[in-house]
């Protein structure tokens, strides 16, 4: 007897004549098929949409920058001339410049009575201050304004990710032109390192802030009134890191398997356990009649 491999078959088929359609059964099917494409729908939603994910770690991420944050600094100071306006870096690691030009400009305000100055300069990672102030200008004034509003200050590059709400620019958008004129004012930071890796890898390196500030009036050892808007930061150890990833395909298949397996065996259970309970019902009536 030659060997059949049709032997091997468990899907084995049966004839249509063998079969009985129902209208429960063709309900069931429909619901079924409408079930099985909502879940199908919704998972390849979720396989296509990039998820982030973010960690945290101690460590520094950007060892290549060679011990430097980038900071850029946007304020405008409405009742101080431009000519007074000056930028001062000071740290523990002995740096103190005063009056710091590179990479800056200052753009009159008012028709010269105000200033706006916008710069971008770097900082040791070590805890320090940058401050606005009027210590450059060569002869200090009266009763300098320190009244102003900070339209940025970011360390980093900047992130412009969708999924990604952190406080990247928390100082955006202050208002301080209500303030005592002759006041100073601290904020202190919290600078957090931020890393943000794209599906591909690449890794880009940002600084969250968190800030707190006060508002005070400073005398020098004269007696005078010298008023500054200080940024004293310190780093945090901590890093967060977000990280852009994808469900994986064979994770994918294998759930659209189990959606699909799953409902057709639950909705077979049900037609048959409708059908037996159909023909039973049949029975006992045709028992009733006899």
């Amino acid at each position: 007897m030659p060997f059949d491999f049709r032997r091997f078959d468990i899907y084995r088929k049966v004839p249509k004549d063998l079969t009985q359609p129902t209208y429960t059964g063709a309900i069931i099917s429909v619901c079924c098929c409408l079930f099985i494409l909502f879940l199908f729908l919704s998972e390849l939603t979720g396989f296509i949409t990039t998820e982030v994910v973010n960690e945290l770690y101690v460590d520094d991420p950007d060892k290549d920058s060679g011990g430097k944050i980038d900071v850029s600094l946007n304020i405008s100071l409405p009742n101080l001339h431009c000519e007074l306006v000056g930028l001062d870096i000071q740290d523990e690691m002995g740096r103190h410049e005063v009056g710091h030009i590179d990479n800056s400009m200052k753009i009159p305000l008012n028709n010269g009575v105000g200033c706006r100055f916008e710069g971008q300069f770097s900082i040791n990672k070590v805890p320090g201050n940058f401050h606005v102030s009027t210590h450059s200008a060569t002869a200090q004034p009266q009763n300098p304004d320190m009244t102003h509003v900070i339209h940025k200050l970011s360390f980093g590059d900047t992130l412009q990710v969708q999924n990604v709400h952190g406080a990247f620019n928390a100082l955006g958008g202050a208002d301080r032109l209500t303030s005592n004129p002759l006041a100073s004012h601290d904020y202190i930071l919290k600078i957090v390192p931020t890393v943000y890796e794209d599906k591909s890898g690449k890794q880009r390196y940002s600084y969250q802030y968190t800030v707190a500030n006060k508002e005070y009036v400073a005398y020098s050892h004269t007696g005078r009134i010298i008023p500054a808007i200080w940024f004293r930061y310190d780093l945090s150890p901590i890093t967060v890191k977000y990280t852009e990833r994808r469900q994986p395909l064979y994770r994918f298949i294998t759930t659209i398997c189990a959606i699909i397996g799953g409902t057709f065996t639950v909705a077979g259970i049900l037609d048959s356990c409708i059908f037996t309970a159909s023909e039973a019902w049949k029975k006992i009536q045709l028992g009733k009649m006899h």
